[in-house]
């Protein structure tokens, strides 16, 4: 099935204006969801509308907006009213500052959109504005469904994603955290070098289209086998990890890693001798450790 866009609009930078479709870039229906079912009968309830004071079900039609301005006192809104808020952002994407685009913290995005061209001629300025923000981020605002989201917009492959960004007022600080307040700032030196050594060891070129969503598959295995009239037998369930000295740790996941590496490559002289100095030092860690 075709996207469909959920916003038409322009985006606009400086006395440059381009005429864009909003599409959303990520997928709900590929994650499983379920309904609500009457455990008797297995048909699907439905949610009713129940006003308490008239004692009696209420149509959608009937059903207006309020804002409790007062305890018990509201304020009733309609569409009317909701369309009389005529901000910029209702029809323009403007971004009024540029930064580099891994300035803004991962922490702050919320949800991505594919912004496309609407037309042949805006096509033209697009691709120009596109190659022109290469390494940059443009910041802005867009009101969308009822709501004005600080955005960035950045390059992306043949055309440009918009990120909803949640404002700074929304995130948690981390000192809010009180178990973090416990976290040393400072590391031993030779714990953090069997770290970073074990980092290295499973180092790679990221590809995400590598991992799967192991628990949606579980629940269509499940389901499948539910369907077809059988019983689908859980695998056994893993002991939880065991909480172990960090050194003893970190020696054992160098080993895994060499023991694999030995299994489907040949044996590479000089990382063998890297794992041995790195066992040498751990084993000379614990033993100054002991002696203390």
């Amino acid at each position: 099935m075709a996207a469909r866009p959920t916003w038409k609009g322009y985006i606009k930078v400086s006395l440059v204006t381009i005429p864009v479709r909003v599409y959303p870039a990520t997928e709900s229906s590929a994650t499983i969801s379920f309904n609500q079912l009457h455990a008797d009968c297995q048909t699907k309830i439905q949610q009713k509308k129940w006003c308490p004071k008239c004692e009696r079900e209420i149509t959608s039609a009937e059903v207006v907006k309020g804002y409790e301005f007062e305890k018990g006192r509201w304020v009733v809104m309609d569409e009317d009213d909701i369309a009389k808020v005529r901000t910029e952002s209702s029809k323009v994407i403007n971004l009024m500052q540029f930064t580099e685009a891994d300035a803004i913290d991962p922490m702050y995005v919320d949800k991505a959109y594919y912004l496309a061209p609407e037309g042949p001629m805006a096509a033209d300025a697009y691709s120009v504005m596109r190659e022109g923000m290469q390494g940059k981020a443009g910041i802005g605002k867009v009101a969308i469904h009822g709501r004005e989201y600080l955005v960035a917009v950045k390059p992306h492959k043949q055309g440009m994603v918009m990120y909803t960004l949640h404002h700074a007022a929304e995130i948690r600080t981390i000192d809010q955290i009180e178990e973090l307040r416990e976290v040393r700032g400072t590391v031993n030196p030779a714990e953090m070098k069997l770290a970073r050594q074990v980092i290295e060891s499973i180092e790679g070129d990221l590809n995400l289209s590598d991992y799967k969503d192991e628990y949606q598959e579980g629940l269509r295995a499940i389901i499948d086998a539910k369907v077809a009239g059988e019983e689908f037998v859980a695998p056994e369930e893993s002991a939880p990890p065991k909480v172990v000295d960090l050194m003893e740790a970190l020696r054992k996941s160098l080993d895994q890693v060499s023991g694999g590496k030995k299994k489907t490559a040949k044996a590479d002289p000089a990382a063998a001798k890297k794992v041995t100095n790195i066992k040498s030092a751990a084993k000379s860690t614990a033993k100054k450790r002991k002696a203390s």
